[in-house]
């Protein structure tokens, strides 16, 4: 049993004020694997005042210094990878080669283009008349939030950006996938990260985020996760007027014309909506087919699903693992029934655990055919391998279904007409929109319309977040 139960604060590891302690399960095998403390109110004043008191300091460091502990933290990230991919694959159940090779290297990805956008910045430059100096200076104490799907990809996206910026920060992962972000913590203690710079503190929502997100003395809150919990962060931060940037939930479309090469479309969508078992914020769940193709892709998305393997995360291999916890596994079944008795068809997978898996909380691969995008699986974001299917005749009423969700995180297209994949792709309501299977690099932006939140991160739009820009006029 891995022991967890100081909080990092002050450039130490500490007790917290009550000892209240949460078991980490292991979503494969409903075990727990460790033991952390869950901090109150009280443990985030004092890891608020550390950072309060770092910011003078910190936040007058040139850019070669705080390269230069970037630099060290990305070392030491690198030489200490496989104990982040064990952290990984114990806390949220990935498989061993999701681990390494996807997780894992987001960490390092934001770290270096986080780098190199700092490298990059211009932080003082006078204004376009010239009668003035513009300078961006760091915003201050920062409260960081991060989920538990990708839990070290996104505790790198907003870390990294805030030392760069010259901020200091509390940060609170995911008290259900909180191993990956204290070996984080080890690292840049290690890496020389000067004292209450970085602060962290476990915890659940109401008992620390909560605290975090309302404290008079952090000037911005950054929070990846549910619309629902976003919507209670910035009712939290409003009285005090903080910055607040939020990356949020997302039903993702994904527009398939019958022009594109069927089955490479399909695979690449199916696999997109099953990787990390479905628990990507920005998964193309909705399936968008044009009907002259729609019975033929739904044969192929059924034998797609059929072939897609469910493993033990232990066992190397391209499979996907469980989903997080018990909770989850209830609410994507509930999801399926859902779908059944609204009247979706069911071309694969369906309720229930794979055969073979009696214990841990995996999800069949699931595809269902002959949505609308009225019915509860085509609004709702479910979160676990669940794919939906909805046929269109024209590209007019694709975008048109498409746009028609609260949320706008990212889209999809897959087409064999360059024009048309352009045209469509400025029509579509999404931050990020990906063209036949393609994916960015860490450097572009990440972050969403409407319900899927505000504000940009990775790279030099990460930074841009953190900074606060002042007008020095005379």
């Amino acid at each position: 049993m891995i022991e967890k139960r100081q909080f990092y604060i002050g450039g130490s590891w500490v007790d917290p004020v009550e000892a209240k302690t949460l078991e980490v399960i292991n979503p494969a095998t409903e075990k727990p694997v460790a033991v952390i403390s869950l901090g109150s109110a009280a443990d985030v004043d004092k890891a608020v005042a550390a950072a309060k008191a770092a910011f003078a300091d910190w936040s007058e460091t040139s850019v070669e210094e705080r390269a230069a502990l970037l630099e060290r933290v990305i070392a030491i990230y690198q030489r200490r990878s496989e104990e982040m991919d064990e952290a990984i694959r114990l806390e949220m159940g990935a498989p061993r080669s999701f681990a390494r090779g996807s997780q894992t290297p987001a960490g390092s990805g934001h770290l270096e283009a986080t780098l190199e956008a700092l490298k990059h910045h211009v932080f003082e430059r006078p204004s376009p008349r010239g009668g003035s100096v513009l300078r961006h200076e760091p915003i201050g104490v920062c409260g960081l939030i991060t989920p538990w799907n990708w839990p070290i990809n996104q505790i790198a996206a907003k870390v990294a950006p805030a030392l760069a910026a010259g901020c200091t920060m509390v940060l609170k992962p995911s008290e259900i996938a909180p191993l990956s972000g204290l070996l984080f913590a080890e690292i840049l203690d290690e890496a020389g990260c000067p004292a209450g710079v970085f602060n962290l503190v476990n915890g659940d929502g109401p008992g620390v985020g909560s605290a975090v997100s309302s404290h008079p003395d952090i000037d911005m809150m950054s929070f990846t996760g549910s619309t629902r919990a976003g919507v209670a962060v910035s009712q939290n931060a409003a009285p005090t007027v903080k910055r607040v940037a939020l990356e949020l939930g997302g039903k993702s479309a994904n527009l398939l014309f019958a022009d594109a090469d069927l089955e490479t479309a399909l695979r690449t969508s199916l696999s997109g909506c099953f990787s990390n078992t479905g628990q990507s914020c920005d998964a193309p769940t909705r399936l968008l087919v044009e009907r002259s193709v729609y019975d033929e892709a739904i044969a192929l998305a059924g034998k797609i699903a059929a072939e897609t393997k469910v493993g033990d995360p232990a066992e190397e291999g391209d499979h996907i693992g469980p989903v997080i916890s018990d909770l989850q596994y209830e609410k994507i079944q509930g999801h399926i029934e859902r779908g059944l008795a609204d009247g979706a068809r069911l071309v694969a997978g369906g309720p229930g655990k794979p055969k073979g898996f009696e214990t841990g909380y995996f999800v069949q691969p699931t595809v269902f055919a002959d949505v609308t995008n009225q019915m509860s699986i085509a609004r709702n974001e479910i979160f676990g391998p669940v794919l939906v299917m909805i046929p269109f005749d024209t590209e007019e009423e694709a975008v048109a279904i498409a746009n028609d969700t609260p949320y706008g995180l990212a889209a999809y297209i897959q087409t064999g007409d360059p024009e048309r994949a352009k045209r469509v792709a400025r029509k579509l309501r999404a931050g990020s929109v990906y063209i036949n299977g393609n994916s960015p690099d860490w450097d572009v932006p990440f972050g969403g319309y409407k319900q899927s939140g505000n504000g940009r991160e990775y790279g030099e739009f990460g930074l841009e977040d953190f900074l606060e820009l002042k007008a020095i006029t005379g």
